[in-house]
């Protein structure tokens, strides 16, 4: 039994002549094999996680499993372990880590380093939609986009030229993962200037390591207020973040939501290349909806490039976007609602 299995599709095909296929079928061992086997891949692993709103630093190693043949089933590379979870087979074969000079300025962030994972304590898990950036070139393009973004609403909301400084931008990055955005903030805003939102304990083992000063929230992002966080950095917040495929829409609502109280301020944000072109297609066009009318409603939205999968790992099999989303705040809103026609 050769089986392909995809996150919503899974392939059964035989390759056995047809008289012994059909002795086989007739068998009600056979259909009982075949019907456990679709159950077991069918069936969602069990999660036991309850966010929290705490702040975790510094905490043991976690213990590493190691899957051996009894006790892991592997597909395409994901593997499966007696816990039910499943895990990118393979380590990541790279062992730079990213750096960047400390500075607030777009054209001076600079990144030739290649992010890399810990061997063997963390591989991406494929029910947390984990992806990692693994390009130090993507990297640095995409701090740089969310500098010039943080930077350019911070002028527009307060109309007054001044100089900014990393305080300013009160950063939070959702879903640092192992860190390859956030080893890039770090050096360039420091770690007292930006707060990460993790769901994976493993995250924030890691980074609780690695930036020791940095604040770590072992939260579900969905579960995050961000007015409650605004109101405590003092202001809007400028969110950065290489996002799940799977939860991409709630995250953009949620953040649209929280701009009605002014705590986003904008937002650069990485997701499928098919939705980042609905949230900025124009009127009267195939890619033109829900996505399309919300955003642009509330925000100044644009496409800042294009991502191949060639700088993730494990690799997806669609393109992504970095979008860059200027939300306009309660009075500008108010302004654009006033010009709003039906005919529009």
């Amino acid at each position: 039994i050769i089986i392909d299995a995809q996150p919503q599709c899974i392939i059964i095909n035989t390759m056995l002549s047809a008289p012994t296929r059909q002795t086989i079928m007739a068998s009600s061992v056979y259909s009982m094999m075949l019907s456990l086997l679709i159950c077991s891949l069918l069936s969602p692993p069990a999660h036991s996680f309850q966010p929290t709103r705490s702040i975790i630093h510094n905490k043991p190693r976690l213990a590493t499993h190691q899957f051996t043949n009894h006790d892991a089933f592997s597909l395409h590379g994901w593997v499966q372990g007696s816990d039910g979870e499943w895990v990118w087979e393979e380590d990541d074969p790279t062992s730079a880590a990213a750096t960047l000079t400390s500075t607030l300025t777009p054209e001076s962030i600079d990144a030739t380093a290649t992010p890399s994972l810990p061997g063997g304590s963390f591989k991406p898990k494929q029910s947390l939609g984990q992806n990692f950036l693994r390009d130090g070139n993507t990297v640095a393009k995409i701090v740089k986009a969310f500098v010039k973004d943080a930077t350019e609403t911070l002028d527009q909301n307060s109309g007054v030229e001044r100089d900014l400084t990393q305080s300013d931008l009160r950063a939070v990055e959702l879903g640092p993962g192992a860190g390859a955005l956030t080893d890039s903030l770090v050096p360039a805003l420091g770690s007292n200037n930006l707060q990460c939102i993790e769901i994976d304990p493993r995250s924030v083992e890691l980074l609780g390591e690695k930036h020791p000063n940095l604040r770590v929230s072992h939260l579900d992002v969905l579960q995050a207020d961000y007015t409650s966080i605004a109101d405590e950095e003092g202001g809007p917040l400028s969110i950065i973040g290489n996002l799940p495929y799977y939860i991409t829409s709630q995250i953009l609502f949620a953040l649209a939501d929280a701009s009605h109280t002014n705590a986003v301020r904008s937002a650069t944000v990485t997701m499928q290349w098919e939705v980042g072109k609905r949230i900025v297609a124009p009127t009267r066009c195939k890619d033109y909806g829900i996505l399309s009318v919300v955003f642009q409603l509330y925000a100044d939205c644009k496409i800042h490039f294009k991502i191949p999968p060639t700088v993730f790992y494990p690799q997806p099999k669609v393109d992504s976007a970095l979008i860059g989303l200027h939300f306009l705040g309660p009075g500008q809103l108010r302004r654009r609602l006033a010009g709003v026609s039906p005919s529009n």
